[in-house]
């Protein structure tokens, strides 16, 4: 049954996402998505002049090709992909999954490749270095089980995350960017002996309100790659490639990670943080601030942007902000300061900028989730 939240969302991605223009090629990705959202975003694109190209995938066939995939059939499959995608002016990728631990349990090595092999060409080289794009992740059943919400609730909340006012957003973005690109160096701290140092100074500054990923609502840039010091405990927790992680904790030192523990797997932990040199050091640090996302639900498009949040990357930096780290893998942890769990602050330059979750500049403080919200 068609949903007009559906048409008002596809809106979104063309018009202000994508910017798609007359003329241009995008390449929809679809993983578990309704028909009818695919079309919805398919009409969207033909409206501006644009000409939509759709892939469509399942997560359980996804499983089913990655856990038996040799080296030879992932680099067939990245060569074909990435030569579409080289054709591509823009990507959108709609991402939903019915069970968000479908690849848990594939074997490290396939999944290393599958990073390697395919992610890494077609995507992290590709895609984002070459397009413009924007990727969204779908609401779904297991992730509303995530969030602790009746699906009817969580479908509410996602629509309302998800076609909020990114204009207006990006908008009031722009002083923190300022401050940013002005800053040398960073002071975090926060629950758990967090106390982390490191310099950001020359680095490019991005704003994120709606143009890569929905949703949205975030700043990052990186850290000068060998400049991180301390410790941060991160309070969020996160999946990767299937498996779940809880209160991991880092120590840096010179910028590499020295020690990597967490409630539970600590060598599988230190196993992704052994994927190559890299992924012991950071690529991008981001301050979040969406108003509406206010909880983690184990999903990164929407914990990262959580309002009072921090994620601090190791792994892979991206072009357009690179301090030169190089990695297969590229993992959002996120650390949330607000009262609520631990609280915390963050310096620039020995000035405090947000405390508690909340920004304190007078210049910032549009940023805040009543100014954002209202």
């Amino acid at each position: 049954m068609h949903d007009p939240r559906f048409d008002r969302l596809s809106e979104v991605l063309i018009r202000h996402s994508t910017g798609l223009r007359p003329g241009e090629h995008i390449l929809i990705e679809a993983f578990d998505i309704p028909v009818e959202m695919v079309i919805a975003a398919v009409r969207a694109a033909r409206a501006v002049g644009a000409h939509p190209h759709v892939i469509q995938r399942n997560m359980r066939t996804m499983r089913a090709l990655i856990e038996s995939a040799d080296d030879a059939q992932l680099e067939a499959w990245a060569e074909t992909d990435r030569h579409r995608m080289a054709r591509m002016d823009c990507y959108l990728g709609l991402r939903g999954a019915e069970n968000v631990s479908e690849l848990s349990g594939v074997a490290e090595d396939r999944m290393q490749a599958w990073g390697r092999l395919y992610q890494k060409p077609v995507h992290f080289e590709q895609r984002v270095n070459q397009t413009r794009w924007c990727v969204l992740r779908w609401p779904t059943p297991s992730m509303a089980q995530l969030a602790g919400m009746s699906t009817e609730a969580f479908e509410r909340f996602y629509f309302n995350v998800c076609t909020m006012d990114y204009e207006r957003m990006a908008a009031a973005a722009m002083p923190l960017v300022d401050a940013m690109r002005q800053a040398e160096q960073v002071h975090i701290e926060g629950p758990g002996e967090t106390d982390l140092r490191f310099s950001i100074a020359g680095m490019p500054v991005i704003p994120c309100t709606g143009s890569h990923n929905i949703p949205d609502g975030e700043c990052f840039t990186a850290p000068v790659r060998d400049s991180v010091h301390g410790l941060i405990h991160y309070n969020t927790p996160t999946i990767y490639h299937g498996e779940s992680f809880e209160n991991i904790r880092l120590r840096f030192d010179a910028g590499r990670i020295v020690e990597a523990t967490c409630d539970g797997d600590d060598a599988a932990l230190n196993a992704i943080l052994d994927t190559d040199e890299g992924a012991r050091f950071v690529g991008e640090f981001a301050i979040g601030f969406n108003p509406f996302i206010e909880r983690p639900m184990k999903d990164i498009l929407f914990d990262e942007k959580i309002a009072g949040s921090l994620h601090f990357t190791p792994g892979q930096a991206y072009e357009d902000c690179d301090n030169g780290n190089r990695s297969e893998i590229h993992w959002d942890l996120v650390l949330i300061q607000r009262p609520d769990f631990g609280g915390g602050r963050i310096r620039f330059d020995g000035q405090v900028i947000r405390e508690d979750g909340r920004f304190v500049p007078a210049a910032l403080q549009c940023l805040n989730p009543e100014a954002l919200r209202s």
